[in-house]
């Protein structure tokens, strides 16, 4: 267990601490969260790339969750934080999901990534009462999950307004 503050050297300790770490921006200053969602990005891009079919996307994303539940366990056992600010990997799959509901256009995908990093920030009801109460990986993934959720509702909303 490390105490001190993670760097390139603990990310390439082990593959777990990479992906985590949303392969290095969670190392980022100031507003790690914010730098580990844009890869959720070419997540996305990467996701439309390989399948035009929604459901195998949805099916992916759903491996990439449960890889997230296992390198983020694994990287909160080895800095003794279970939900260590570093750890971006949760906002990335987040991010890539919501992507996968947003309408096409650049503000679209601008106002989805507000919209997410609003929610998983001010973390309404239920997700603060799963974040105090969930630890460990899953804890750590799942109230992205729900925060996705929420960004995709606004969002669908909106583009119904509109």
């Amino acid at each position: 267990m490390t105490t001190s503050r993670p760097d390139l050297a603990f990310l390439f300790r082990h593959p777990a601490h990479l992906i985590a770490f949303g392969f290095g921006t969670g190392l980022a200053p100031k507003a790690p969260g914010t730098a580990g969602t844009l890869l959720g990005l070419p997540l996305f891009w990467a996701l439309a790339a390989l399948t035009p079919d929604l459901s195998m996307r949805l099916a992916l994303l759903a491996a990439a969750f449960l890889l997230g539940i296992w390198v983020c366990a694994r990287t909160g056992r080895a800095l003794g934080v279970a939900d260590h600010g570093g750890i971006v990997w949760d906002e990335i799959v987040a991010y890539a999901l919501v992507l996968l509901f947003t309408p096409a256009g650049g503000l679209w995908i601008v106002l989805a990534f507000a919209l997410f990093r609003l929610f998983d920030i001010l973390k309404p009801w239920p997700i603060r009462f799963f974040d105090t109460r969930l630890k460990n990986g899953f804890g750590v993934m799942f109230d992205d999950l729900l925060a996705a959720g929420y960004a995709i509702l606004a969002l669908k909303g909106m583009e119904w307004l509109v």
